[in-house]
């Protein structure tokens, strides 16, 4: 009696496992869709995990996510990517993203490890409706996780075109001027405590009508 009773337990342990290597994913992809759908249109969210059960602790092997349209801030953004803490592996790709006051289009966003690496296009007429009036921007050159750029319009209180740097420093994007005098001065484009921002870049995607290809790569805290 005790042997066939272990052995029926055993059973009934195996078949919950296997249960729940089915249900438990599904669950978990809903509610990730339902989380990120606060934010727009997410046509499918997957998950991957083995085994399942490590879904109850916040972890995963993989996770897949496929928006329509998204608009958050970047705090917002922080916040959703550092719960996916524990996720080894994801991707989440967009068709648009409003990201704060910039409209971003084919938007992919991978994470492996604690490593983040994002990408998406910006048209020049997206770019110049998130500055302020009267302000402008040209892209000169982006190498070695910088990007440089030609401004106008009254950056660091100055009223003249000026030579500016974009990248990363301390896990903040920020700007300062190029030129003698000018090089303390500093903005602090983006800065999030759960992102550690790493480099940036940027390239001309398509000449008519104007358009960049934007990346960052950065670090979960």
């Amino acid at each position: 009696m005790s042997a066939r009773l272990g052995l029926s337990l055993l059973g009934g342990l195996i078949a919950l496992l296997l249960i729940a290597q089915v249900v438990l994913p599904r669950i978990a992809a809903s509610r990730i869709k339902s989380r990120v759908g606060r934010y727009g249109d997410v046509e499918s969210a997957s998950v991957s995990a083995w085994p399942a059960l490590e879904l109850l602790w916040g972890d995963a092997d993989s996770v897949h996510v496929k928006a329509k349209s998204l608009s958050l801030s970047p705090s917002q953004a922080g916040d959703l990517l550092s719960e996916a803490r524990g996720v080894s592996s994801m991707d989440v790709s967009a068709e648009t993203v409003q990201l704060g006051a910039l409209r971003l289009s084919d938007a992919s966003l991978h994470k492996q490890g604690s490593s983040l690496a994002g990408q998406a296009l910006a048209s020049d007429a997206d770019v110049k409706a998130a500055l302020p009036a009267g302000f402008e921007m040209r892209l000169l050159r982006s190498e070695g996780g910088d990007v440089e750029v030609e401004a106008t319009g009254g950056l660091f209180g100055l009223d003249a075109s000026v030579r500016a740097v974009a990248g990363a420093s301390e896990g903040k994007l920020v700007v300062h001027p190029l030129g003698f005098l000018l090089e303390r001065l500093q903005l602090t484009l983006f800065s999030d405590p759960h992102i550690y921002v790493e480099a940036v870049g940027a390239s001309v995607a398509r000449e008519q009508p104007l358009s960049y290809r934007l990346s960052m790569s950065a670090r979960l805290q």
